[in-house]
């Protein structure tokens, strides 16, 4: 191995892992919310801030880091950023109230939240042109499967140890990166550092624009949406305010997010994509464990298990689609996942109570596959047309609608499944009448069951009515987790065509290179 690839390999390994313990953060709290609830004397809505603040203070993080990065220096943004995460880590575990751990989470996710932009981008920088399918596959294998793997991994740590062990665990692998960070990690020679007036209008219309976002699709569910005055008042102010940001950001001579770089057909494309790919991750890391556990009865540890084989699935696939890129070509790839996915989405969609585990099984590995395909394909091909001055920005503008759209996907899942959980309810009571001869059985055969058993034939009767709208409540619940995961599977299928409108290289250029079609 020569010197070139030895330090390659090191910066590897070191932006690597920042990336993937801020990525698990976004999910490994959400198995030890329970216990976290009673320890802190939080309210079921209380401890949801838990998550909420951490991948608020993510979202508003994002779209600047390439400022902060010209501003400081890379390098000192993303030492600071790493030890902020690990400090604010071993605070969360030290909580002694709510608010503390609030305030902790979110430090914790303005330091997390720069490190997965920023290791995409000096990952694109440290791999040759011929080599930039193989970045975006190792840079894939934390970033996507962080999140899958963090409830896991979350409920074994909260079972055998406590919940506190969720944050510091974290301790030893930050300063395993602080270590390396000051070791291999240099700024690139084309990164200037700036010392230019902020623009502080920018920054403050996009806070309150993304703040409002984020806060909206969090509490929306809980808050019954638009019944509600507070989350109307969230709606209004999030969109004036990102039409605020947008306006102020394409007028501004020196703007703090460089909103410009979507002009570019492919990244604009290929962000949009990025967009649809976080709906769908999220919704199914939400609806899956969701529909094991209520449905299927599975704890929570089980349910995390259940769901590895798309993990595994990724995690072996995604290096070999980086080999692909330069064989069959970015559209390929791209539409095969989105195919694939579609595919396995329907797949889950006709699901029934009477599920086996290779019924789970089969589709995850597909997802497995067509997530591996659309991630690594989408992140090389969506910033090979930008300028290598660009690229920090372009990987947070990139990031952060990846993170907004998985908020959505998450919101729109679970208010969609509630929503049809409703209607299919009501549709199948409807059912049960007196001249639906198969009901009027059912009901007549648990009454007598009930009777035999020594109930009276008042309280039988009861305990039948009660018993069958159990059933009609669980079958209405699995026929509403069968509609939104088809209503995924046509996410997938129709943003299909958009893949034309990227462009088709195989042998990805450098940072900055235009291809034409």
């Amino acid at each position: 191995m020569s010197a070139v690839q030895r330090n390659t390999l090191m910066i590897t390994i070191t932006v690597m892992t920042g990336a993937v313990i801020s990525a698990l953060d976004t999910s490994i709290v959400n198995v030890a919310l329970p216990y976290m609830r009673g320890n802190l004397g939080a309210s079921v809505e209380e401890i949801a801030w838990v998550s909420t603040s951490y991948i608020l203070a993510n979202v508003i993080i994002m779209p600047i880091i390439g400022l902060l990065s010209s501003r400081y220096g890379r390098k000192n943004f993303y030492l600071a950023s790493v030890v902020l995460f690990t400090i604010s880590s071993i605070l969360c575990g030290l909580a002694w109230d709510l608010n503390s751990m609030i305030f902790f989470r979110v430090l914790q996710g303005i330091g997390g939240g720069a490190l997965i932009p920023v290791s995409q981008a000096i990952l694109r920088e440290n791999y040759p042109p011929e080599q930039q399918g193989l970045a975006m596959g190792i840079f894939g294998l934390g970033v996507v499967m962080g999140p899958a793997v963090g409830p896991t991994l979350g409920g074994w740590l909260t079972d055998h140890f406590s919940w506190p062990w969720i944050f510091f665990i974290n301790l030893p692998v930050g300063i395993v990166n602080i270590l390396l960070t000051m070791k291999y990690v240099e700024d690139p020679p084309f990164l200037q550092r700036k010392k230019e007036r902020w623009d502080y209008w920018g920054l403050l219309f996009m806070v309150v624009g993304l703040g409002s976002l984020q806060l909206m699709l969090e509490e929306g569910q809980t808050k019954d949406w638009f019944n509600s005055d507070y989350i109307r008042i969230l709606t209004v102010t999030a969109v004036v305010g990102m039409i605020l940001f947008v306006w102020r950001e394409l007028t501004a001579e020196k703007p703090a997010v460089d909103i410009r770089l979507l002009k570019e057909r492919t990244f604009c494309t290929g962000t949009f994509l990025g967009g649809v790919l976080g709906i769908s991750l999220f919704a199914s890391l939400f609806l899956l464990p969701l529909f094991l556990q209520q449905l299927l009865g599975y704890p929570a540890f089980d349910s995390g298990l259940a769901m590895m084989p798309r993990s595994v699935a990724m995690a072996l696939f995604m290096p070999v689609v980086g080999r692909l890129y330069s064989v069959v070509g970015a559209r390929a790839l791209i539409a095969a996942g989105l195919a694939i996915n579609a595919f396995s989405f329907w797949q889950l969609s006709t699901l029934s109570l009477d599920v086996g585990y290779w019924d789970i099984f089969f589709p995850q590995v597909w997802q497995g596959f067509g997530f591996g395909a659309i991630f690594v394909a989408l992140s090389t091909v969506t910033l090979s047309t930008i300028d290598k001055s660009k690229i920090t920005d372009a990987s947070g503008l990139y990031n952060v609608v990846r993170q907004v759209f998985g908020s959505v996907g998450i919101a729109l899942s679970a208010t969609l499944l509630t929503r049809y959980e409703s209607i299919y309810h009501s549709y199948l009571t409807e059912k049960i009448t007196a001249v639906n001869d198969a009901a009027q059985n059912l009901m007549s055969g648990l009454g007598n069951l009930f009777y035999s058993s020594g109930y009276d034939t008042e309280r039988a009767s009861q305990m039948s009515i009660q018993a069958v709208n159990g059933l009609i409540t669980k079958q209405g619940a699995m026929m509403a987790f069968n509609h939104v995961f088809l209503l995924v599977a046509i996410l997938f299928a129709v943003s299909l065509p958009f893949v034309l409108l990227l462009k088709n290289e195989k042998k990805p250029a450098a940072p900055g290179q235009m291809h034409g079609d």
